[in-house]
């Protein structure tokens, strides 16, 4: 098959999230596969900055090539890309983002015509690229160039929509027509993922209880019933993890390389975690990783309230990242409180990131919801076991099996969970076969990818 990447950031050129990572290594997966594709994203500042082997396609149009031929074409336009952020300026979005994306969504649908990839599947992302399926069913419905193209949208999290004001729909393209409740429509605003939601051949999303969540009140952020209304063309798919960067056995970052053959060398890097961030050298301490935006999604309004009754436990805990200045404050006050227990570290760091993952005993991760989450899946790999909330894809790779969780959201839950989890971890025969299972689990993007193929089937077959 032939398919058409459209996303607004694509490892390794631009990223802000998760997005990013899935329109990076998912093509590389399909490729493998034999599988022909294709890239589209926006030329950003960024991308021209970064040192990529970049070459002229035509006027406005340049590329990389990433794996073996993948070229990653990007749309140039200073007007709309020329920016030192994706999506926001000092934390406010920047007031045409309607405009950049519908300009970035039509000339990605003209430059398959003028490369002449007939593409059959147009894969596209969030409410960036959301009016690519919407285009191709209105204002590319008659070009017989097209007539064979399906196109896929992936939520990667349903609370990020495209919203904007009524009197910006003019920017679109469209006639007005499609302002209304089967179309772009939703409570007198613009609504950009919804139009594609109701326009594409297939939805999906990243794990198959998202899949089922996202339909309720509860998680559907007010389009719970268009998802109800599509059922039967909703999907879900486990994103995967790229082994290869996030490995043990050849992790460039940590103290010292490990596999389920030679798990005793895991302990050299718990010791080497807990030097670097100034806890005791006690292998008998069961150490809890926490690596996470720090935000109530994340489970953190929960960690918060148990956060004393968990720092009285016998354990460490070391916590890496940055969020809502409420937690920020919080979680330093514990410091002061349990200088010997807590290592709080605001900032991000790529290679404590990595030490975290394969120096602690337990994963911490109890987000409220959860679309995929990558975090439980790398610390698998690397038999760390994760402690989550059971939600979208926490629910879909955590299991008894290979770590712990709960399933009422709240702090008394959570406390419960780690005392279960520690005295596990206390019992050397029950741990050992817990990691050796949990190192054994495989979320790759090669098991992904085949997945997705047979989705892409199910979308031709329309």
């Amino acid at each position: 098959m032939k398919i058409a990447f459209a996303a607004s950031e694509v490892v390794p050129f631009a990223k802000t999230g998760g997005l990013a990572d899935v329109a990076g290594a998912l093509p590389l997966a399909l490729e493998k596969l034999g599988e022909e594709v294709i890239i589209i994203m926006p030329a950003y500042k960024a991308v021209k900055k970064a040192a990529f082997k970049m070459l002229s396609s035509k006027e406005g149009i340049s590329y990389s090539i990433i794996g073996k031929n993948i070229k990653v074409y990007f749309i140039e336009s200073d007007c709309y890309f020329n920016r030192d952020g994706l999506y926001q300026d000092k934390g406010l979005d920047y007031p045409d983002n309607l405009e950049r994306f519908a300009f970035f969504c039509k000339r990605s649908i003209d430059l398959l015509k003028e490369i002449n990839f007939r593409a059959d599947i147009i894969h596209a992302h969030d409410w960036q690229t959301a009016l690519v399926p919407v285009y191709l069913k209105t204002l590319y419905a008659k070009d017989p160039f097209y007539k064979n193209t399906r196109t896929v949208l992936t939520i990667h999290n349903i609370g990020y929509q495209g919203l904007f004001s009524k009197g910006e729909f003019p920017k679109t393209g469209l006639d007005w027509s499609l302002f209304n409740i089967d179309g772009l429509e939703f409570y007198d605003r613009v609504n950009l993922l919804k139009g594609g939601m109701e326009f594409c051949d297939i939805i999906n999303t990243v794990s198959p209880t998202y899949s089922k969540e996202i339909q309720t009140k509860e998680f559907g952020f007010g389009l719970e019933g268009v998802l109800t209304k599509r059922r039967n063309r909703l999907f879900g798919i486990l994103n995967g993890v790229d082994y290869s960067i996030w490995g043990p056995q050849n992790d460039k970052f940590i103290v010292k390389n490990f596999s389920p053959k030679n798990i005793k060398d895991k302990y050299q890097n718990k010791l080497g975690l807990q030097k670097s961030c100034n806890l005791p050298l006690r292998s008998d301490l069961p150490l809890l990783g926490i690596v996470s935006r720090l935000a109530e999604q994340k489970g953190f309004d929960i960690l918060a309230e148990a956060i004393d009754s968990i720092c009285k436990m016998d354990l460490q805990l070391v916590i890496l990242g940055t969020g809502d200045p409420k937690y920020h404050e919080i979680l330093g006050d514990m410091v002061k409180i349990y200088p010997k227990v807590i290592s709080l570290n605001l900032k991000f760091d790529d290679t404590l990131a990595h030490n975290i993952y394969a120096g602690s005993d337990i994963f911490l991760m109890p987000s409220r919801y959860e679309p995929c989450g990558l975090g439980q899946i790398i610390s698998l790999k690397y038999g760390t076991i994760p402690l989550v909330f059971a939600t979208g894809g926490l629910a879909d790779t955590v299991n008894a099996d290979n770590g712990f969780s709960f399933n009422t959201y709240s702090s008394e839950e959570l406390v419960k969970t780690i005392k279960k989890a520690t005295a596990a971890f206390s019992d050397n025969k029950i741990w050992a076969k817990l990691v050796a299972q949990a190192m054994h689990c495989d979320f790759s993007w090669d098991e992904s990818a085949k997945i997705y193929i047979q989705l892409y089937a199910k979308a031709k077959q329309v």
